[in-house]
């Protein structure tokens, strides 16, 4: 999943975007309100950390400008602002929900989930196709009940295959999904993280296929269903 982490304090972006990414978020910065609204611009999110006190101007000027446009990309507030009145501009505001700081990463992740778990929001707790599972909070994956061992970029992968069922996926869609904007892949690197993949569902026994569309992308259905 896609994430934009909007903070302008650097050690803490840091350690944030280390634990968000270990967590399982593919996680692009920006430290400015600049930044955050050509980010979105260009790539949106599947959902937003927002810090409020931003060097440019405030957070919450980014997020009523979101909610006017349209835009529903869900948003998490993280921020120093701690008073009841502050909790309640922000969600006033559209923010779907509010933490105020310090916060652990685990608990900014979790939360994240459970906002993308909503109805109309991208994530299911469990995806699932023939004996295949994957489980989104513990990014976890089983086939017919036996763990699998996926590399990282393996299960991003996997997670934009199952999201996307019963759809051909642009390869496009899927590298704005598992790499960031600062991130520079090889014009094969898809296509070895998809041969991996399969290798390793065969190996497995999983009975599920991932068929390559020429000309556009991926596509991945139970054995024999395409």
């Amino acid at each position: 999943m896609k994430l934009l982490l909007i903070e302008d304090v650097p050690p803490l972006a840091h350690l944030t975007r280390e634990a968000l990414e270990t967590e399982g978020f593919t996680v692009d910065h920006a430290a400015n309100l600049e930044s955050a609204r050509a980010i979105v611009s260009v790539a949106p999110p599947d959902v937003i950390v927002l810090d409020l006190g931003l060097p440019d101007g405030d957070g919450l000027d980014l997020l009523h400008g979101l909610r006017n446009a349209g835009n529903a990309i869900p948003v998490l507030v993280v921020t120093a602002r701690a008073g009841l009145n502050d909790r309640i501009d922000g969600l006033d505001r559209g923010a779907d929900d509010y933490i105020v700081k310090p916060a652990a990463p685990a608990e900014i992740a979790a939360r994240c989930r459970a906002l993308l778990r909503r109805p109309g929001g991208l994530l299911g707790r469990k995806l699932q196709l023939g004996n295949l599972a994957f489980d989104t909070a513990s990014r976890s994956v089983t086939a017919a009940g036996r763990p699998v061992a996926l590399a990282r970029r393996e299960i991003d992968v996997l997670e934009v295959l199952l999201r996307k069922l019963g759809q051909s996926v642009p390869r496009r869609v899927i590298e704005d999904a598992i790499y960031t904007l600062d991130e520079a892949p090889g014009p094969n690197a898809l296509e070895a993280s998809v041969s991996r993949l399969r290798r390793q569902l065969a190996d497995v026994g999983a009975n599920v296929e991932i068929h390559t569309i020429r000309g556009i992308g991926y596509l991945i259905t139970e054995a024999g269903g395409a």
